[in-house]
């Protein structure tokens, strides 16, 4: 299925788990719900759901910061599915109880709340685990170990849940050190442990429960001839149990994020470690070939999140708050001795990799100066004869400064604006030196202090050498991408695609149409931008090895999109007019033209724009076309929330409980019976 000529053309629906909506359950969105939806699907002629992840991620609300890169996550198990549920119910008054005020204080929102729906269902679990076997005795029954058996990773995965449950969900790394690092044969005696067996049994019973109800689920879909497309998050949380169990995978030292651009001038810092690579190689890529392996149990398909991590990921120092102090892994450096050659001195070079803070623009904050030699010496050492100080190499990051606490020494109104200076300083250099004598540029070296203090020909010369470093970096990433792609797409029949927005690496289309990795799409995105009024690529001109899109999950929706990006959708409706009634030519009739698109995008969104968008995508080139399930049901304007902004995933950069909790407007059923908004749909997944 790897292979190009086996993929059809075809149009699918992206959509959350946990958003669909169903009578039979109108709490949150679980495994067997996908049964019903298919076959809303079916009717639509959609042939690809695509699945946000659906991997357990603990007390956390987004989907992409996994506890496990294996378990499924226990928040999608419908309860009364499961083998007893019936008959405790009706022998256990409280228990009833307790499941019917689950129920009724959930009632059906706009967005449900993640922390008191995973809570009660925990809660509810438990008591029907102790009605098994297992939770009677501590031993498993027949079907629990032959599940096991054919699951060793649950055992890893239920004795780290266990410990994090004793130690009420903290990070395993404030866990007691003998906690903290566990071989596999401490891991396997923990799960071996009579005394713990109960607990444990409980998490690997959850798992054959959610892999039961989502294998049958799966199993159903594809009887409707609708293939499953699984998301594959790059990065594991810092806290998973992925990182804990195999600490040689992972840099704990340091985290992966972005490098400053427009809208993030300091950056992106995720908070998640980076892989060890090296390693991971070293191990024949086990640790990922089993998780796709895993994967491929539920999936016809799987989106790479974040692909150009394979390539390279933008590293930080786990002290650093920003990513401004961040590199590229893998990554080819200046040595000292270039440095030499184009002229540099020792001096020179400690001016371009170590910030030279002024004593005066502490002074300028505390008024004082004696007040400002306090404070930078509680940081810094001063240089001998010059009010210019170097940070000490205590202080190995950023949130050490913003740690430390020098109220005795400051006004406190002025404690926040000192740290922000320093802090501020740490990222200002114009080289990093990564290993002893390795130097690699910092992103945003042309603002720094010492680049701006360069003469020309000091500039010209650290430039080419910056050059050489693009050229060799290329091929570093290139190669690395290269085994990496070699050894995981080959290892399952799923077809992979990949999310490689915003990429700027020149390789990256080449390894991936080597690997048949389908790349993605998102059209209000797809323009030429470095071409002079930044047209967009016309829609036959997409590779075939694509996915087209809409909107993603990190974005607005179209809707949104028309209402608050009116200069994009200007360029949009002038580049696509056919697909929104305009008949008249920009070549022969200017001024007609520009009045049409000008009536058109200063209007407001309607069903019948909605629809020109959609079939505009699906006419694309690419293989695939899947938009995500919001786009569709602006079809029918029944289906819209009152504020636009309320029918969107995710908004990137913010930790609220809004984020990830998006239900579906109307339940499965009320879809099925629309047949206005079915034959809509229909219409557009004919692909014209």
């Amino acid at each position: 299925m790897s292979n190009k000529d086996s993929i059809q053309k075809c149009t699918g629906l992206v959509v959350p788990l946990g958003a669909l909506y169903s009578k039979e359950n109108p709490v949150i969105g679980e495994f067997p719900d996908l049964k019903i939806f298919s076959d809303f699907c079916k009717e639509c002629g959609i042939s690809i759901i695509q699945l946000l992840p659906v991997n357990d991620t603990g007390t956390q609300s987004s989907p992409y910061s996994g506890l496990s890169a294996f378990a499924l996550h226990p928040i999608y198990i419908r309860i009364k599915s499961i083998s007893g549920f019936d008959e405790l119910y009706k022998s256990n008054p409280q228990f009833a109880k307790n499941y019917d005020n689950f129920i009724n204080n959930n009632n059906y929102t706009n967005r449900y709340d993640y922390d008191s729906i995973l809570n009660s269902k925990i809660k509810l679990l438990k008591e029907l685990y102790e009605t098994t076997e297992a939770g009677k005795s501590g031993k498993a029954d027949e079907a629990l170990a032959k599940w096991i058996k054919s699951n060793s990773w649950v055992k890893t995965y239920a004795v780290y849940k266990d410990l994090k449950w004793n130690y009420m969900q903290a990070s395993w790394k404030s866990w007691i050190e003998t906690d903290q690092y566990k071989t596999d044969a401490e891991i396997n005696a923990l799960w071996n442990t009579m005394a713990f067996k109960k607990e444990h049994l409980f998490y690997a019973w959850l798992q054959m429960i959610a892999d039961q109800q989502f294998s049958d689920a799966v199993a159903y879909v594809k009887k409707n001839k609708i293939l499953i497309k699984g998301d594959m998050p790059i990065l594991m949380n810092e806290d998973s149990c992925d990182a804990w169990a195999y600490p040689e995978f992972f840099n704990q030292n340091l985290r992966a994020g972005s490098p400053a651009d427009g809208e993030n001038p300091e950056g992106q810092n995720w908070g998640f470690p980076t892989y060890n690579w090296k390693n991971l190689k070293e191990n024949d890529y086990s640790w990922w070939k089993e998780r796709l392996k895993q994967a491929s149990r539920y999936y016809d398909a799987y989106r790479l999140d974040h692909i150009l991590g394979f390539f390279r990921i933008w590293a930080i120092p786990s002290l650093d708050l920003s990513a401004l102090t961040g590199h590229t892994e893998p990554y080819a450096a200046i040595k000292k001795d270039k440095l030499y050659e184009i002229g540099l001195d020792d001096d020179r070079i400690r001016w371009l990799s170590q910030p030279h803070i002024p004593t005066s623009v502490i002074e300028d904050i505390t008024w004082n100066h004696d007040a400002a030699h306090q404070i930078l010496a509680t940081f810094c050492n001063q240089i001998k004869g010059e009010e210019l100080w170097l940070f000490d190499p205590s202080i190995k990051g950023s949130k050490i400064i913003l740690d430390a606490d020098i109220s005795e020494l400051c006004h406190p109104d002025a404690v926040d604006r000192v740290k922000k200076i320093l802090i501020d300083y740490w990222a200002n250099r114009t080289l990093i030196e990564i290993t002893k004598n390795n130097f690699v540029p910092v992103w945003t070296y042309s603002r720094s202090t010492s680049w701006q203090s360069l003469n020309q020909q000091e500039k010209k010369s650290l430039e080419e050498l910056f050059a050489e470093l693009d050229k060799k970096n290329e091929k570093l990433w290139r190669k690395q991408a290269d085994e990496i792609f070699s050894a995981l797409t080959e290892s399952v029949k799923m077809i992979p695609c990949g999310e490689d927005l915003g990429v700027n690496i020149q390789c990256v289309p080449d390894v991936m149409k080597k690997h048949n990795i389908l790349g993605l799409r998102v059209i209000r995105w797809c323009r030429n931008w470095s071409e002079g009024g930044q047209p967009f690529i016309p829609f036959k001109n997409y590779p075939a090895l694509s996915v087209t899109t809409s909107s993603v999950h990190d974005s607005s929706t179209i809707r949104q999109w028309w209402h608050d990006e009116k200069t994009s959708v200007e360029a949009f409706v002038r580049a696509n007019p056919k697909f929104f009634s305009i008949d008249a030519s920009p070549e022969k009739d200017a001024s007609t033209f520009e009045l049409a698109v000008s009536t058109i995008t200063s209007g407001e969104f309607t069903p019948a724009i909605a629809e020109a968008i959609l079939k505009a995508a699906a006419t694309s080139n690419s293989l695939w076309d899947i938009c995500p399930l919001q786009d569709y049901l602006y079809l029918s304007k029944k289906y819209w929330l009152e504020d636009a902004s309320d029918e969107r995933i995710n908004i990137p950069g913010t930790v609220t409980s809004f984020n990830w909790t998006y239900r579906l407007p109307a339940s499965i059923e009320e879809l099925i019976e629309d047949k206005d908004l079915i034959n809509k749909i229909k219409n557009i997944t004919k692909r014209n």
